[in-house]
């Protein structure tokens, strides 16, 4: 157990890959597991970058990050992600977490709260229910198992709308998938078993900045009904809702960039 705001003991790497762009106010962005800032910021990354300094980390095992040697904590994360800010002069700051990155970045409030602006979570939970623990369970084995393009087809499933999904041909869809199967970062295993592990529960009610819940109503991976539960335990917090699966940076970039970057200049 760690207290908040305490430095803690860490078998995390010495350096952590860092994406800074643009000038003006601070926004950190906090990464899904699986993925990465370019991953799953990239194509948002300019819009945002147009009147915020952006500031993200990759986690271990993502980008150019070595991968951790113990299981990874949410404490951990937050602190470092406030570390990159430090790095470049950054007092105060919104936050974005998308998925996993939500409950990094709730603890992160949670942890450093003289420190952050606003709150956005994308796509994400504060603890998984039984549904969205199998399906993380079902990844983490396949990951394991190292059937890496079984893997991509179960997440090409998971992952997309039905709307998204069935929009492709079966040869696209599995086009996709093998795309999918060359990126799959190394690290994978490990985010995953913190996704089964995250529980911010007990941070949500302490939380007193403005917080905007981005809830992904055709997601199949991370059920809305979840989504909007975590967005009823903040006080502070108002929701949005963008019709896509779990990658509105795949299905609804633009929209999703407005509703992040709007939030940011109204807070």
């Amino acid at each position: 157990m760690t207290k908040r705001g305490m430095p803690v003991t860490t078998s995390l790497p010495a350096r952590f890959t860092r994406t800074v762009r643009g000038s003006g106010p601070g926004l950190l962005l906090a990464h899904g597991a699986g993925g990465g800032i370019e991953a799953n910021y990239g194509p948002i990354l300019e819009g945002l970058a147009a009147r915020n300094t952006v500031v993200g980390v990759d986690y271990p095992g993502s980008g150019a990050t070595p991968r951790a040697q113990s299981p990874l904590e949410l404490d951990e994360l937050a602190d470092r992600l406030v570390a990159a800010a430090d790095a470049e002069g950054l007092g105060t700051f919104a936050v974005s977490g998308y998925s996993l990155g939500g409950p990094v970045a709730i603890r992160l409030a949670a942890r450093h709260p003289g420190r952050v602006s606003s709150l956005m979570l994308s796509a994400s939970f504060a603890r998984l229910d039984a549904r969205g623990d199998l399906a993380a369970s079902v990844w983490q084995r396949l990951f394991a198992s190292g059937q890496h393009s079984v893997l991509a087809e179960y997440l090409t499933m998971t992952a997309l709308s039905e709307g998204a999904l069935n929009a492709l041909t079966p040869a696209q869809a599995h086009a996709v998938a093998e795309q999918t199967a060359s990126a799959i970062p190394s690290g994978t295993g490990d985010q995953v078993d913190l996704v089964r592990r995250a529980d911010v529960r007990g941070d949500l009610a302490g939380i007193a900045v403005p917080t905007l819940v981005v809830v992904t109503t055709a997601d199949p991976l991370i059920s809305p009904a979840l989504q909007r539960q975590l967005a009823d335990a903040i006080p502070t917090a108002r929701t949005a809702e963008l019709p896509t699966g779990h990658l509105p940076f795949v299905e609804r970039p633009q929209e999703w960039l407005k509703l992040l970057s709007d939030f940011v200049a109204e807070n």
